[in-house]
């Protein structure tokens, strides 16, 4: 039996109610206009089925395949939108944080703000208080344990978002996001990816104001910049006389920068600064005082 006819008498058993149109373009019509999906898909399912195949993990074949296969079998009308998320949501984990982060509520939201080409009502919470804004949302990701949200508001008589009034928002302060009917479309020619890594780099620069140089074993290079991320820099790249490289590390703080490079003792020196130094000192006093032994200073029999 051919697929067309097996499944519209599927829909005539559950009740769905079809007539035949005689006639040039004729054929198998659903009765008051009613539409049917044989996919079985929303178009909010088809994006999260789309941005979890294009942007957890790495891009296999297998995985790129499902995707180009996903986008030919969802309905014309779904494609483009479900594209348009996948293009516009980034997983960017350098610190450590894994594919499997569930992101924020409100990231279901402006993604389907993005799939419809919407523009999205915004009650912000910044170091000044809240504020409120109406933007295009252009991009959603995660940098480390935060999502960001890459939006501007509208040029003066288009419907397209001024990218010179680009700003970053946090998604953890978004207090309410809103979707509106109004049209919000991407500047033409925007460029998400270098977008993306402007974005990184101004965040970056407030969170590496502390900094130090290390002298790391060849093994462990690789793995530092992976917990770093842009935190961390090549000094040198041919070892030292002991078969160490040099490089800078930064933190938002001193303490902090000490406290993530405690665990790479064994692997990483901190050459300096001082400060740097006598943080990691005055933390492994507190972590031997913390952890000693309480019968180590009891006399032996």
């Amino acid at each position: 039996m051919p697929t067309a006819r097996r499944d519209l008498e599927a829909l005539a058993m559950s009740g769905v109610p079809i007539y035949p149109s005689r006639g040039r373009g004729g054929g198998w019509r659903l009765i008051g206009g009613a539409r049917t999906d044989l996919t079985g898909l929303t178009q909010g399912e088809v994006s999260s089925l789309l941005v979890a195949l294009a942007q957890s993990g790495a891009a296999t074949p297998e995985r790129i395949a499902a995707m180009r296969k996903l986008v030919r079998a969802v309905p014309e009308p779904f494609r483009e939108g479900a594209q348009r998320v996948a293009e516009s949501t980034v997983r960017d984990a350098p610190w450590g944080i894994t594919e499997h982060d569930t992101p924020p509520a409100v990231v279901a939201e402006l993604q389907r703000a993005i799939a419809g080409s919407l523009r999205v009502a915004l009650q912000y919470e910044g170091s000044s208080g809240r504020s409120a804004a109406e933007v295009v949302p252009l991009m959603v990701g995660s940098r480390g344990p935060r999502w960001y949200l890459l939006a501007a508001p509208v040029a003066e008589g288009t419907d397209a978002a001024d990218e010179t009034r680009l700003r970053t928002y946090r998604a953890d302060r978004i207090a309410d996001a809103r979707v509106l009917t109004a049209r919000g479309t991407a500047p033409a020619g925007f460029d998400r990816a270098q977008a993306w890594a402007e974005m990184v780099e101004r965040v970056e620069s407030f969170r590496g104001t502390a900094r130090a140089v290390v002298h790391v074993e060849p093994w462990a290079v690789k793995a530092l910049i992976d917990r770093f991320g842009a935190q961390a820099r090549m000094l040198d790249e041919a070892p030292d006389g002991a078969g160490r490289v040099r490089m800078e590390v930064s933190a938002h703080r001193v303490d902090a920068l000490a406290e993530q490079l405690a665990g790479w003792t064994g692997a990483a020196e901190v050459v300096e600064p001082t400060e740097v130094r006598v943080a990691l000192r005055e933390l492994g006093e507190r972590m031997v005082s913390v952890y000693r032994d309480p019968d180590a200073s009891l006399p032996q029999a």
